[in-house]
């Protein structure tokens, strides 16, 4: 449909809270944002958006939904035991669940929770060396960039406690052979996040067609200094508010 709307799922606006609304929108926007930038993997990965509360219910898409289908309405209320809190047709990815129950359990930060699968990404994933310190997109967020091994499809629950772990206090994760990972306390954060560790990803990639032994690394002194910069973040309320207008122009639809 020419609004990105999608048939059978019935609006919740002004049937749920003004805070689990909000939520809906921000998830349903980074949903949209993902795909407008190539970076979904047809219906597979996940983003997450816990709601405000004591309850630590979160939302996730309905599975079998194309990114650039979802809307605030369609989201899916679960529970940190996976129980879907609505009435929906649609089931949520088990490995999903995994994978952000874990996050949005252990840290109380973790408002939104992102992970991907693409190209990029994922080859970075798989090198020995992981992120290198190549371009000022990468020294960004190296600081805040954790590592976790690949142990299969994420369908083990006591995988939970291990990925918790090696998190720890960061926002960023590189998941050795399987993708990227970002957490942010607002959805704004969480995608400045992300989008900074993927741009370092795609540049990784095209320096290393060059050779390994022609790549110039950012001296040590530079790492520091703009580790010392970027300590009290990246602007990521700076570039929301535009993000939400090109998804207006060119992907609207998102905050049925």
């Amino acid at each position: 449909m020419a609004d990105g709307s999608v048939t059978g799922v019935t609006s919740l606006k002004g049937k749920v809270s003004a805070e689990e609304w909000q939520a809906r929108v921000d998830l349903a926007a980074l949903y949209r944002l993902v795909a407008l930038h190539g970076w979904d993997d047809l219906i597979y990965t996940h983003i997450s958006a816990r709601i405000p509360g004591p309850e630590h219910h979160f939302l996730i898409n309905p599975y079998g939904m194309l990114f650039d289908e979802m809307t605030a309405s369609s989201l899916v209320k679960i529970d940190l035991e996976g129980n879907i809190l609505q009435e929906t047709p649609y089931f949520i990815n088990p490995a999903g669940f995994t994978i952000h129950s874990a996050i949005h359990h252990a840290r109380e930060d973790a408002r939104f929770v992102m992970h991907l699968h693409t190209d990029h990404g994922v080859a970075v994933a798989a090198n020995r060396e992981g992120l290198l310190p190549l371009s000022q997109h990468a020294l960004i967020v190296m600081p805040q960039v954790a590592y976790h091994d690949y142990e299969g499809i994420a369908l083990n629950l006591d995988e939970r406690e291990r990925l918790v772990a090696d998190i720890g206090a960061k926002n960023l994760m590189l998941l050795r052979n399987h993708g990227t990972l970002s957490v942010g306390d607002t959805a704004a954060n969480c995608w400045i996040g992300m989008y900074y560790l993927e741009r370092a990803c795609k540049m990784q990639v095209m320096a290393l067609s060059a050779g390994r032994e022609n790549l110039l690394l950012a001296p040590e002194a530079s790492q520091n200094e703009v580790r010392s910069q970027v300590s009290r973040g990246i602007g990521g309320a700076l570039a929301w508010p535009g993000s939400l207008r090109r998804l207006d122009r060119e992907l609207p639809g998102y905050d049925a």
